[in-house]
């Protein structure tokens, strides 16, 4: 329709010269500006709407006190910024069913509430990225806290990319926090720093997160994991529609053992009838196009089944 309805435009704001005096005019009852206008009304429009907050909401089984406006409209502002980014929020949705059967099963062997999957949600969009600060991977570690927690940093290998044993010290950092700060939500608000946090909630005498007052950044934090919780648990409510089929998944998968320096990766992956790229792929922690392992560590790769 507008494409007719340019032509109409045209026709009816052309200027005639006088040798084009007897060019018609198109009035609103013409058969082409009728088409063009029935067009128009028929085609959807785009809406945007807010959306009730739930009544109730947790994290970790710790009650988020929806009571308090400063928190209802903190919760609001981030449940609106997730939703109507849509490409990020499908995005995230087909990611976390790929991943998230590998973080699941880690959290619950070390105790740690199962909501800590959107923590790493929201830190990476559970991809390999690394942050202005240098925090890196799925958990964004920095380097001095991924070594506090034993992931090596080596030339050609940065288990900050490995997912299990990055998830693992996830754990123990967590875990840690916890018993540190009194609460599963102060754990959760870690990328202000445990330092940080502790000495916010000793100088406004406080012990929850909600009734902390706190820069920008940080006081986001914990309410994009509530929003991204609550549109992934309902997605249809706030608009997200898809099929199974189109969610991403892991491939099959078959570990290889290597005790020794893997001099070529390309010439390796010929051997399990796949390439470099797929190694990579499988296997991020691997950061070049060798291993060098001169301590003759034992590590476990990928490879496609």
């Amino acid at each position: 329709w507008i494409g007719v309805l340019a032509i109409a435009l045209l026709l009816i704001n052309a200027v005639a010269s006088p040798a084009e005096s007897e060019v018609p005019t198109l009035s609103a009852d013409d058969p082409i500006m009728v088409e063009a206008i029935s067009q128009r009304d028929s085609l959807p429009m785009y809406q945007i709407r807010a959306f009730d907050l739930p009544k109730k909401l947790d994290f970790a089984g710790e009650a988020v006190p929806l009571q308090l406006s400063d928190v209802r409209e903190r919760l609001d502002r981030e449940l609106l910024v997730n939703v109507y980014w849509q490409s990020n929020g499908l995005l995230l949705i087909k990611r976390a069913h790929k991943f998230f059967p590998i973080i699941e099963p880690i959290l619950h062997k070390y105790d740690i509430p199962n909501d800590f999957k959107y923590l790493a949600l929201i830190e990476s969009g559970l991809t390999n990225v690394v942050s202005p600060s240098g925090a890196a991977g799925f958990w964004q570690f920095m380097k001095n806290t991924a070594k506090e927690y034993n992931l090596e940093m080596e030339d050609t290998v940065d288990e900050r990319y490995h997912l299990e044993k990055a998830t693992e010290a996830a754990c123990l950092y967590l875990k840690k926090a916890k018993e540190e700060m009194g609460s599963w939500t102060l754990a959760a608000a870690y990328n202000a720093g445990k330092a940080g946090i502790r000495n916010q909630l000793n100088k406004q005498e406080v012990s929850s997160y909600y009734d902390l007052h706190l820069n920008n950044e940080p006081s986001r934090y914990v309410f994009r994991i509530l929003a991204i919780k609550e549109i992934m648990r309902n997605p249809k409510k706030y608009g997200f529609n898809y099929k199974q089929d189109q969610l991403y998944s892991l491939e099959p998968v078959q570990y290889i053992t290597v005790d020794s320096t893997i001099t070529n990766l390309a010439s390796f992956a010929k051997r399990y009838k796949t390439n470099y790229k797929t190694i990579r792929l499988l296997n991020p922690w691997i950061r070049d196009f060798s291993l060098q392992n001169k301590s003759g560590k034992t590590y476990v790769i990928k490879v496609p089944k």
